[in-house]
C-alpha cells in the first residue's frame, strides 16, 4: 500500500493533444486546453464551492465529472475500512471523475475543497453524449477515466472482504467484482493476525463470514452477488411503462456486440446477465488469435473494453440479474426478470451464450467451489500459487487455462478423454503446452471421483489407459464441453435443437430463408446469436461477428413490431 502523501499530478501547460504514445501519467491527469473546456462547458453548469467543503464523498454519489476552472482539491482514494491508498491534487484545466462517473455510481474517494473552487459538472447522462459528440475530447476523456479506474483496481480501493479467502462464497464475491471491474480489497482471516480485532470492530464473527464492509459503511453479513451489487449501487432501476428497442439477455461477446452497434445506432437497448460481461470467453488467460491482437490479450480485458463501449453509447445494463422467463406472445415481447419485474421490448436478443457441462462425477456438486472450478480466473489461480493441480478438457479453453495455470502452479496434470489434443485445440496451444516442463498429459483418460475433507476438495481418482491414477490436490478446473444456457426459455415457443441450443433461420421456420432474417428464431422479433445459437461457430470472432449482424435484422422487424405495439394499446384503450 502506498503511503498517504499528496501527489502532484500537475503536468507542464500544453495544448498538444495527449497521444496513446504519451506517459501514463500523462494520460490518467491530463490538461485540457482552452478550446476543449469551451467544448466541455457544452455539456454541463458551472458550479462553486469554497474551502473546506466535501465536494464528494466515498460511498455517495458525486455530482459528475468534475472539470476545474480555478481552485485546489485534493481527492483521497481508501478502502471502506479507511486505509488511504492514494492522494491526488486537482487544479485548474484538470478534470475529476473515474469510470463511477459514467453511470451514477457511487464514488471510491472523498474529494476535498482546499481552495475556492469554480468547476464545470458533468452529470452522467451528459458526459455519455459528449463522449459521443465530441470524439477527440471525448477519447481523451474515457481514457483517463479507464487508466483511473485499473489503479483504483491495483491498489485495493473500494471495499473490503474480510474471510476465508478458500471459502467459496467468498471466491464468488471476488469474482463478481473481478469480472465487473470493480477494486476492492481482501483481508485473509486466516493469515491476517489482526482479524479477531477487526471483528470486535464490525460487532461480528467469523459465523458471519464472508464480510464485506462497503464504501457507504455498511457492512453485510454473508452476503449473495445480488445484495452485494445492490449495496454498490450497480442495478438500476427501470421504468416499467417505458419499452425498449431492444432487449439483450447475455453480456458475453455476442451481446455486448449486438448492446454496441444497436446503441451507437440510436436504438434504445437494455442489457441483463446473470453473472457479469465477457461470458465464458472473459475466463479466457489469453485470447491470441483475434483479429487486430497479435501480443494476444485476455478474454476480461477485451470483453472488458466492450462494456465500456457499451456504457459510453448508453445501454441500460443491470448485472448481476437474471431472465427469469420470456413471454413471447406478449406484444410487446416482455421477460420477467427473478425480482418479478416485467421489463417490455419490441424486439429480443437472446445471446446466453452456454455453460460448461457437469460430467457425472461422484462428488462433484458437493465441491463445486471447494476446490472444483468450472473455468479458470486470477481468483481461482492466486489460490493455487506453488500447488499441483488438475486440468480437464482438450479444447482451446483448455488449453488457454494449462498455460495460465502452469505459470503459477508447481505442476499441472491435463487429463484428456480423447487419444489426443489435435481433434479440439489449435496447433500453438499444443505446442506451447508441449514446451512446458511442469504440465503432464494423460491421455485415453477420465475422472471417476473425487474425495474431500473439511477443507474441500482432497483429491481426483481417474481411469485410463495407465490403469487407475490418483492425485492428492486441492484445486481441480473442468473445461469439459458446453451446454445452451436455455432453462428459462422453457416456457417459451421458441424452437431449438435436440441438445436445447435455439434454431435460427430457415432452420426455425422450417423454410428456405432468403438471407435477410438468418438470426431470427422461430418467433417474430426474437433473435439469438452467439454461443447460445444451433450452429454457431464457438469463436470470439464469430460471436462478434453476429453481434454487429444482429441489428441489421432486428431494423427489418423493429418498424412492424413497433406497428404492433401502437396497434395493441389503441385496442386496450
Amino acid at each position: 500500500m502506498e503511503n498517504d502523501q499528496p501527489e502532484m499530478t500537475r503536468s507542464t501547460e500544453t495544448d498538444a493533444p495527449i497521444s496513446v504514445l504519451s506517459s501514463p501519467q500523462e494520460q490518467m491527469f491530463p490538461l485540457l486546453p482552452e478550446r476543449e473546456i469551451e467544448r466541455a462547458r457544452a455539456f454541463g453548469t458551472v458550479m462553486q464551492w469554497r474551502a473546506g467543503e466535501l465536494m464528494f464523498s466515498m460511498g455517495h454519489i458525486a455530482p459528475g465529472l468534475v472539470v476545474m476552472l480555478e481552485g485546489h482539491v485534493r481527492v483521497i482514494r481508501r478502502d471502506a475500512m479507511g486505509r488511504v491508498h492514494r492522494t491526488f491534487e486537482y487544479r485548474a484545466r484538470q478534470f475529476m471523475g473515474e469510470i463511477a462517473q459514467l453511470f451514477d455510481h457511487p464514488c471510491l474517494g472523498d474529494g476535498v475543497v482546499i481552495e475556492d473552487t469554480t468547476a464545470i459538472v458533468i452529470q452522467s447522462a451528459d458526459l455519455r453524449r459528449l463522449l459521443v459528440m465530441e470524439a477527440e475530447l471525448g477519447e481523451k476523456i474515457m481514457r483517463a477515466l479507464i487508466l483511473r479506474r485499473v489503479g483504483l483496481i491495483e491498489r485495493g480501493s473500494g471495499p473490503v472482504l474480510i474471510g476465508d479467502s478458500t471459502d467459496a462464497r467468498l471466491i464468488a464475491l471476488q469474482d463478481l467484482l473481478r469480472r465487473n471491474s470493480y477494486p476492492y480489497s481482501l483481508i485473509d482471516a486466516r493469515e491476517d493476525p489482526e482479524t479477531v480485532t477487526l471483528l470486535q470492530r464490525l460487532s461480528a464473527t467469523e459465523a458471519d463470514f464472508p464480510i464485506v464492509v462497503c464504501p457507504d459503511g455498511t457492512v453485510l453479513r454473508a452476503p449473495d452477488q445480488s445484495e452485494l451489487a445492490t449495496r454498490l449501487g450497480w442495478l438500476p432501476d427501470f421504468d416499467p411503462g417505458h419499452v425498449y428497442d431492444v432487449l439483450i439477455v447475455g453480456a458475453g461477446p455476442a451481446g455486448l456486440a449486438a448492446a454496441v452497434y444497436a446503441a451507437s445506432e440510436g436504438l434504445s437497448v437494455a442489457m441483463f446477465d446473470s453473472w457479469g460481461p465477457g461470458g465464458q470467453a472473459g475466463t479466457s488467460a489469453r485470447i491470441e488469435n483475434y483479429l487486430g491482437f497479435p501480443a494476444g490479450i485476455s478474454g476480461e480485458a477485451l470483453t472488458g473494453r466492450a462494456f465500456m463501449q457499451a456504457q459510453k453509447f448508453g445501454v441500460h445494463i443491470s448485472i448481476p440479474t437474471s431472465v427469469k422467463s420470456l413471454c413471447c406472445d406478449c406484444v410487446p415481447l416482455a421477460v420477467q426478470l427473478d425480482s418479478g419485474q416485467r421489463i417490455a421490448s419490441h424486439t429480443i436478443v437472446i445471446a446466453c451464450g452456454a455453460v460448461y457441462s457437469r460430467p457425472d462425477i461422484e462428488g462433484l456438486e458437493r465441491l463445486t467451489g471447494r476446490g472444483v472450478f468450472f473455468g479458470s480466473s486470477p481468483v481461482e489461480a492466486k489460490l493455487c500459487q506453488g500447488l499441483e493441480v488438475v486440468v480437464v478438457g482438450g479444447g482451446n479453453s483448455s488449453g488457454q487455462g494449462v498455460v495460465y495455470l502452469a505459470s503459477r502452479a508447481r505442476h499441472v496434470h491435463l487429463i484428456v478423454r480423447d487419444h489426443s489434443l489435435v481433434e479440439h485445440m489449435s496447433q500453438y496451444l499444443i505446442d506451447r503446452i508441449a514446451r512446458l516442463p511442469n504440465v503432464t498429459l494423460y491421455t485415453d483418460t477420465q475422472v471417476t471421483s473425487l474425495t474431500e475433507d473439511d477443507g474441500g476438495l482432497a483429491g481426483v481418482r481417474c481411469e485410463g489407459a495407465q490403469g487407475e491414477l490418483s492425485f492428492n490436490i486441492r484445486h481441480l478446473f473442468l473445461f469439459t464441453g458446453v451446454q445452451p444456457n436455455t432453462q428459462w426459455l422453457d416456457d417459451c415457443s421458441i424452437k431449438t435443437d435436440a441438445k436445447g441450443f435455439v434454431l435460427t433461420g430457415a432452420e426455425a421456420h422450417g423454410e428456405r430463408d432468403d438471407g435477410s432474417h438468418t438470426l431470427e428464431t422461430s418467433v417474430s422479433g426474437v433473435f439469438a446469436i452467439g454461443d447460445v445459437r444451433s450452429g454457431s461457430i464457438k469463436r470470439v470472432s464469430a460471436a462478434v461477428g453476429e453481434g454487429a449482424g444482429v441489428v441489421p435484422q432486428v431494423h427489418g422487424v423493429l418498424p412492424e413490431r413497433q406497428s404492433r405495439a401502437q396497434e395493441a394499446i389503441r385496442r386496450v384503450v
